[in-house]
């Protein structure tokens, strides 16, 4: 019992550790936490530090993440598993039930901090560009489905985690696995992936994309610069992945108040989705959290609440490295590894050309594509970064807005987009 405590405390308190490399290391802040949790991870799942359970209790698992604690004891009596399956089907049950809890938590937290109000207002700067970005999404990612769907596990799952990372980014692509039930395996493996896909796709869009792009698209036309409040909105997505002050007096009451009031969201959801049995309940539960997160956002007490984002975004981070420690390596690099990369890369580079078809013929001008693109792609705290290469700060709240825009969306269009290609 010892040491599965030791474990849930280790899942919970190293993710302090990778933030506090980040902010240490240049280089690890622009790798980036969530790349670090993903790496280390990996790390503890594939070097046998966690023991592995024997082929009979494995055999036993028949693809789920655990046994019943009555189960396990039934298979040791007839020798059919070890008594170290017993310690290895704890390991398991936490690792499952870590991922489960921290995702819905997560969710509300992250959307408490934004301002819907003033990002809709300032959606009309991009719209056109934004919508356009979200159809070239919708068509490639179904595009994909289609082509890969007999050579890659779940499709359609994989179809909704990736319309939801392409709307949204890394959180819509976390819950949407949780929405999906997608095996820890298989979803650490198109992590790792994407990671690398969209490694080369980012520097593309610092380097040659710029210039390409104003070849092929009209000109930006210069506004007259940043406003106080486009100044503000600059300033907040800057500090999103600041998680200095988070005990200050003053700061940690109240965040643990928000962290109350999502635990709440999580039990509300929860019930609902004990009624609406007929549903996935995952679903429900993903999709009532984003609804009442959106609308308790509204609310200026919760809204004001300082660093309820940062700490929806250490829970991502306990979620990837806990789910990392799931997998194995030697399995990932043996199943389909190719078919993978080539539907990744269709999602973002298909999108991408398609966006930029879409957007030539409705004279969307080169910059606002290109900062809505990097925003729908990478999220709001990449989008300063490809305005520093397109030199032209006068984007940079339209890409922020298209971003969280896609934060709001991207769980809907994920789910709704899953069960629409699971029927065919």
């Amino acid at each position: 019992m010892i040491k599965i405590v030791l474990l849930v405390i280790f899942y919970f308190a190293f993710p302090v550790v990778i933030i506090f490399l980040c902010k240490k290391w240049y280089f690890l802040q622009k790798m980036g936490a969530i790349v670090l949790a993903y790496g280390f991870g990996l790390l503890i799942g594939s070097t046998g530090i966690l023991p592995q359970g024997s082929d009979g209790y494995k055999l036993a698992l028949q693809g789920k993440a655990s046994l019943p604690k009555a189960e396990v004891e039934s298979l040791i009596s007839q020798g059919k598993a070890t008594e170290n399956d017993f310690f290895v089907n704890q390991i398991a049950t936490v690792q499952d039930i870590i991922p489960s809890v921290v995702v819905p938590l997560a969710f509300p937290l992250l959307l408490f901090s934004l301002n819907l109000k003033r990002w809709l207002r300032y959606a009309k700067k991009g719209f056109i560009s934004v919508l356009l970005a979200l159809v070239a999404g919708l068509v490639m990612v179904s595009a994909g489905f289609f082509i890969w769907k007999d050579s890659i596990p779940e499709s359609w799952k994989l179809a909704g985690m990736f319309e939801g990372i392409y709307a949204g980014g890394t959180p819509n692509f976390v819950a949407i696995k949780m929405a999906l039930n997608v095996d820890a395996n298989l979803f650490v493996i198109v992590s790792t992936y994407d990671m690398i896909v969209g490694a080369f796709l980012i520097l593309f869009f610092i380097t040659i994309a710029p210039r390409l792009f104003r070849l092929i698209l009209p000109p930006f036309k210069e506004s007259e610069g940043i406003s106080g409040d486009d100044a503000e909105i600059l300033s907040q997505t800057e500090n999103l992945e600041d998680y200095s002050g988070m005990f200050k007096k003053g700061v940690f009451l109240p965040l643990i108040g928000a962290l109350g009031i999502s635990v709440l969201i999580f039990a509300f959801s929860g019930g609902l989705a004990l009624i609406l049995r007929k549903l996935p309940m995952m679903v429900v539960v993903i999709l009532s959290i984003t609804s009442i997160g959106l609308l308790l956002s509204l609310s200026k007490y919760i809204n004001r609440i300082e660093k309820t984002f940062q700490l929806g975004m250490y829970l991502i981070l306990v979620f990837s490295l806990t789910v990392a420690s799931m997998a194995n390596i030697r399995i990932m690099f043996g199943v389909g590894m190719l078919n993978l990369i080539l539907f990744i890369t269709w999602c973002y580079f298909g999108s991408l050309v398609l966006h930029i078809i879409l957007a030539k013929i409705f004279r969307i001008d080169a910059d606002n594509f290109l900062i809505t693109s990097a925003a729908f792609i990478f999220s709001p705290p990449f989008v300063p970064l490809v305005a520093n290469a397109l030199k032209n700060k006068d984007v940079i709240v339209t890409g922020i807005t298209g971003g969280i825009i896609g934060y709001i969306v991207g769980n809907y269009l994920g789910v709704a987009l899953a069960y629409f290609l699971k029927g065919f």
